[in-house]
């Protein structure tokens, strides 16, 4: 079982564990470190400068030392918000506990560089997709309130604040004031991003700043900041710079703007055209509504001026009339052929009487009929009661039924004459 190195009874002196520190950073060797300068000294007179330097992405800096030779006289002359690359080992300092980093060499991100760094940033968050179109919210047609990150008393802000405000005077702002470039303005923009983000009455954010140099807009393509409008769950704006500059975040915003004079004119609808569109709206709804009410009208119109429904009635009555035309036609008809046939009847009744024996008898005539005992005796027996048609039918003797108009009587022949 190992002892302890240090007991309540017999501590460590505070040299001993300051040594025992520095012997473990001593470890760590010379490195190189990349880095944002904040703080510039170097005094005249004095042999050591000292720097700070401050990660761009975070809140996190370092105190460097150097020779005050290796930072006087240099072309371009170190400045805060310089982006530099420094060769050092760490050391701790034992008099007061303080950690820096002992640089023998420092050398100045150059533009080329830069723009070559942000280039390999640009291909890595395209193939992450953070610049795909399908994952762009669109704005809002007219936001609540509009959030704005942008320095403070900055052309930019008056620009956005104006011209939003000449378009759609009602529009609501909620800005926050953040430093746009140097060592604080990624954390400060971050920031700013996540507390309008959490805002439920912010509907669109707007990132804006005025042009500057590559330096000066470096903040705006900076991972962090990238990755943190991506995360956005509000529609995002860009307005940085002019529209040749093209910082990454312009790829991540929902909408990039030319400038921020554009991203107050995108963000909210002109009030002007806006109630002209109203109007017009209105005029062809009106339109249609009076087209629509026209061609209704005339369509009942058409139905009402048909017969069925003009008069109702009238089809029925007139159906009414022709069932009784017909009827009567019918009638007529029956009752004309009836008579026809009682007239033809009649006259064919008349015919038959006058034809008829009755008739013949009437008017002198008789028929003359042998009586059925002397039929049987003649050589042409005929049915009971044959009539006579001729002289030789009958004998001499035979008796002869001669039948009258009223009547008959029996006759005896006593004798034939021929016709002359």
């Amino acid at each position: 079982m190992n002892t302890p190195a240090t007991t309540p009874e017999q501590p460590w002196p505070v040299r001993t564990v300051a040594r025992k520190i520095a012997a473990w950073i001593d470890r760590l060797g010379a490195i190189w470190v990349e880095g944002q300068l904040t703080q510039v000294t170097a005094r005249s007179g004095t042999g050591t400068a000292f720097l700070t330097l401050r990660d761009p992405a975070a809140d996190v800096s370092l105190s460097l030392t150097c020779a005050t030779a290796l930072v006087r006289d240099r072309e371009p002359p170190l400045v805060d918000g310089s982006r530099v690359v420094v060769h050092g080992k760490p050391a701790l300092f034992l008099g007061r506990g303080t950690l820096s980093l002992r640089v023998d060499d420092i050398r100045t991100v150059g533009i080329g560089e830069l723009l070559a760094r942000i280039e390999r940033l640009r291909r890595r968050l395209a193939a992450e997709g953070l610049f795909d179109l399908r994952r762009k919210r669109p704005l809002p047609l007219l936001p609540g309130r509009v959030g704005l990150v942008t320095g403070r008393a900055s052309a930019a802000e008056r620009d956005v604040l104006s011209n939003a405000t000449a378009r759609w005077p009602a529009v609501a702002f909620r800005v926050q004031h953040v430093a746009v470039q140097g060592s604080l303005a990624v954390p400060q923009l971050v920031e700013a991003l996540s507390l309008l983000d959490r805002d439920p009455d912010v509907e669109v954010i707007v990132l804006a700043r005025g042009g500057g140099s590559v330096e000066d807009l470096l903040p705006f393509s900076d991972e962090t900041l990238c990755r943190a409008v991506a995360s956005c769950r509000t529609p995002v704006v860009s307005a940085i710079g002019h529209e040749p500059d093209t910082p990454l975040v312009d790829h991540v915003a929902d909408r990039r703007c030319s400038s921020p004079t554009d991203a107050g004119k995108c963000v909210v609808p002109d009030v002007a055209e806006e109630s002209a569109r109203l109007l017009q709206l209105r005029q062809r709804s009106r339109r249609a509504l009076h087209g629509w009410v026209d061609r209704e009208r005339r369509l009942l119109d058409a139905l009402r001026s048909r017969p069925v429904l003009a008069d109702p009635l009238g089809p029925l009555s007139q159906r009414a009339a022709d069932v009784t035309g017909l009827r009567e036609r019918s009638e007529r008809a029956v009752l004309s052929g009836l008579a026809t046939a009682r007239e033809r009847l009649e006259h064919t009744a008349a015919r038959l009487t006058t034809l008829g024996p009755a008739a013949t008898l009437a008017r002198g005539y008789a028929v003359v009929q042998r009586v059925e005992a002397d039929a049987a005796a003649t050589e042409n027996p005929a049915t009971e009661n044959p009539v006579l048609r001729s002289i030789t039918d009958v004998a001499d003797g035979a008796t002869l039924r001669v039948r009258l108009a009223d009547g008959a009587v029996l006759a005896r022949v006593t004798g034939r004459q021929p016709a002359p």
